[in-house]
């Protein structure tokens, strides 16, 4: 069967409620339409099946509620076994029978966890740490050593985003093809994609509401609440879903409050032939922008961990829209096309006072009192893929040939840059300075652009039952135009090309349940940098013509699915990665970028999900990440900036079943990541930490109404911790303290 076919947890739960309880050790098929190329009969049957079902919840019995929540549990027990979306490698072929890595964080985990943001889920993956977050506003993590925020690596359904945070009640899993992806996704760095896959509206009707409350270990608190609602329009295949959600809530450290909301509506219509999806995120928000503390000596300054350096001023806040499209039609029993378009925009305004230099001696502290007002940026693109089974020869082949175009902007249009006063971080006194107002001509229009257009196929040949040979190529045209300034606009960077690049790939299935593959992949990312400094020392090179940044990987392991219950994959991997670019901090605030020749990430990792026994489910990793700059004229064989060469992740649940009146499931684990480089030159590292969380749920019902509570604690032994750095010792992000929630979900 085909992965495609495999719905998520929530999926199984909510498609089935009108069914009797399915073996759980049998692959679940998604509910659908027959296909126009089946008889007329079957296709009258399943329109009367489908309706039967709507009218069957409209009016559900007590046997149909009971056989509902027997398939809800089971497919909760299913829900730790890694599904990919076919969004991913535009395609449905089973794990097994690819010859990349794809690694799952399934929804079930998403729910069990409550993960905060992307950085937060993506702990259960291998080889994975933060970098830059842009003072905790950006989705930003380094994958094999490589990538940054606003390197385009985060999707949405296999279609770019340019919004700051992508995770959000919307989001249903997250995924990482691992590696260069640049062959299905155009201008990459070699360290992989992250898709965030969307809840989709579905055919029988149902919903929940959840309201949770939270506190941090210094009593800030907080409250969100999520409404989620899909069912049938009529009775011809159209489904909607719209999910609403809001939070207001205190920051960890001594002041700051984020409030967020979200609505997202969508539509489906499930045809014979034809299935059509929409759907719209509208997004306000305001966080606080807190770039952490300040390491001196190697060390963080010895105040507590949630004493700000900054002011309540500090804060972010904008709105986010994303409009995506797509229609998949199915030409015949071996052909499909597939059309999607996506249009993604984020407005933002921060106050952004910033540290320039400290004191470890006397706690003085100097500050520039800098803003950004009027950021905007937009991605607009669109793909077109046709795959299907060709025979020749007597061998099969699976064929992957399509198209798309994409441009993005990034436009900071105004630029604050304000002196201000001194300030002592041992005994300090906030209010006394107010947000910058003045607006510097040359620092601002920050303005990064790129287009890009492109055409790729693929090939996976089958030789035999047991060897398949893949081959894929993808040519690409670019164009980046980077700078700032006004009335005069300082072009830092403008580049315009095109190249070909190659993948190859061998997959040997040594069973149903293992597989061996070997992989080679090319990526292309042009290099470029808004902000670059032009009045650097002696020994930094200021140029605006840096070449492409171009990475090669040579990748091998084992993949395997055991009796469909426990999934995972084993990758030995070694890139290589020419054209470097390196930012430098020079002091005062300022940066510098130059060429460093190469670089090279080598290593092994382990990712394993799925159910060990009925009752016990669990997601493991290991990732040894060995990422370095090769033979650099200033840093020699650096590490690379915020990559841990050790991160390891383990969380088990347990589940009661039907031992207690309602059904209890325990969980709980730790992730590890080892001691980072925090800037370029390796003058200083972040310390290795580990973090503990769990959770518990209860499932019960009250007034025959099923309600679902959910405790977990995040941060277990508010352990202090530093997530990450943008290079300088006075920008250290900080891991959140201990947070404590409990929630309420209702079903109907």
């Amino acid at each position: 069967m085909l992965l495609a076919e495999y719905p998520s947890s929530a999926t199984v739960a909510q498609a089935q409620t009108a069914l009797p309880p399915v073996n759980v050790d049998a692959p679940a098929q998604r509910p659908k339409p027959a296909r126009a190329s089946e008889q007329s009969q079957r296709r009258t049957q399943a329109v009367a099946r489908r309706n039967q079902t709507a009218a069957a919840l409209a009016a559900p019995t007590p046997s149909e509620r009971a056989a509902t929540e027997a398939v809800a549990q089971q497919a909760a027990k299913l829900g730790y076994r890694a599904m990919p979306n076919a969004s991913t490698l535009r395609s449905g072929a089973s794990p097994l029978d690819t010859s990349q890595s794809v690694n799952v964080v399934p929804a079930q985990v998403l729910k069990d966890q409550l993960p905060r943001n992307i950085d937060d889920a993506l702990v259960n993956i291998s080889g994975i740490t933060q970098t830059n977050t842009l003072a905790g506003t950006q989705d930003a993590v380094i994958r094999r050593g490589f990538g940054d925020n606003r390197d385009g690596s985060i999707m949405r359904n296999g279609m770019p985003l340019v919004q700051g945070r992508s995770l959000n009640a919307a989001v249903d899993s997250v995924e990482v093809l691992k590696g260069p992806a640049s062959l299905l996704y155009g201008i990459m760095d070699p360290g992989g994609v992250v898709n965030t896959i969307s809840k989709r509206p579905e055919l029988y009707q149902h919903g929940s509401v959840t309201l949770l409350g939270s506190t941090y270990a210094n009593n800030h608190n907080g409250a969100d609440g999520t409404l989620d609602v899909t069912g049938p329009i009529g009775d011809g295949g159209l489904a909607y879903r719209f999910i609403g959600y809001g939070v207001s809530e205190d920051y960890w450290r001594n002041f700051g409050r984020h409030r967020e909301m979200l609505v997202n509506p969508s539509l489906a219509w499930y045809g014979e032939t034809t299935t059509v999806q929409l759907t719209y995120e509208h997004r306000e928000f305001i966080t606080p922008f807190d770039r952490g503390t300040a390491f001196v000596n190697g060390a963080p300054l010895p105040i507590p961990a949630t004493r700000r350096l900054d002011e309540p001023f500090n804060n972010m806040w904008g709105t986010s829209d994303l409009v995506q499209g797509s229609v998949e039609q199915k030409l015949d029993d071996n052909w499909k096309v597939t059309a999607a378009y996506s249009y993604n925009t984020e407005t933002y305004s921060a106050n952004q006072l910033r540290i320039t230099s400290v004191n470890a001696a006397t706690g003085a502290e100097t500050r520039s009192n800098d803003g950004t007002q009027n950021s905007l940026s937009n991605a607009s693109y669109g793909t077109s893929y046709l795959q299907g089974d060709v025979w020749a020869g007597g061998f099969r082949n699976e064929i992957l040939f399509g198209g798309e175009a994409l441009y993005r902007t990034i436009d900071r249009r105004d630029l604050i840059r304000q002196a201000t006063p001194s300030f002592n971080f041992y005994n300090p006194i906030y209010g006394l300075v107010t947000p910058g107002t003045t607006v510097s001509a040359t620092d601002s229009e920050q303005t990064d652009k790129l287009g890009t257009r492109g055409l790729f196929a693929q090939d996976t040949f089958h030789l035999t039952n047991w060897l398949s040979v893949v081959g894929g190529v993808r040519w690409m045209q670019y164009e980046q135009l980077a700078g700032k300034g006004r009335p005069l606009f300082v072009t830092n960077t403008n580049l315009a090309g095109d190249k070909v690049l190659p993948l190859g790939g061998v997959i040997v299935k040594l069973s149903e349940e293992l597989s061996y593959y070997v992989s080679y992949t090319q990526s292309l990312k042009p290099t470029s940098t808004i902000a670059l400094f032009s009045g650097a020392p002696t020994g930094f090179v200021v140029d605006s013509s840096f070449a492409p940044e171009e990475g090669t990987q040579w990748e091998t392991g084992l993949k395997f699915d055991v009796s469909k219950r426990l999934s995972g994959t084993l990758a030995v991997y070694d890139i290589q990665k020419k054209n470097v670019l390196v930012i430098d901090d020079i002091g005062g605030g300022k940066s510098a970028a130059r060429a460093s020749g190469a670089a090279r990430s080598r290593g092994v990792e382990l990712d394993v999900t799925g159910r060990l026994t009925d009752e016990w489910a669990m997601i493991g990793s290991y990732g040894y990440t060995d990422a370095r700059l090769i033979n650099d004229p200033q840093v020699g064989n650096a590490k690379l900036l915020n990559a841990a060469m050790n991160t390891a992740s383990l969380y088990l649940v347990y589940d009661f079943g039907d031992r207690l009146p309602g059904r209890l499931r325990l969980g709980g684990g730790a992730h590890y990541v080892g001691d980072r480089p925090g800037d370029s030159l390796n003058s200083f590292f972040l310390p290795a930490y580990t973090v503990a969380d769990i959770f518990a749920t209860y499932d019960t019902r009250i007034d025959k109404v099923p309600v679902t509570y959910q405790f977990n604690v995040k941060n277990l032994f508010d352990k202090v911790y530093y997530t990450s750095t943008t290079g300088n010792a006075l920008n250290v992000a900080m891991g959140d303290g201990r947070r404590i929630s409990l929630s309420a979900t209702v079903k109907f």
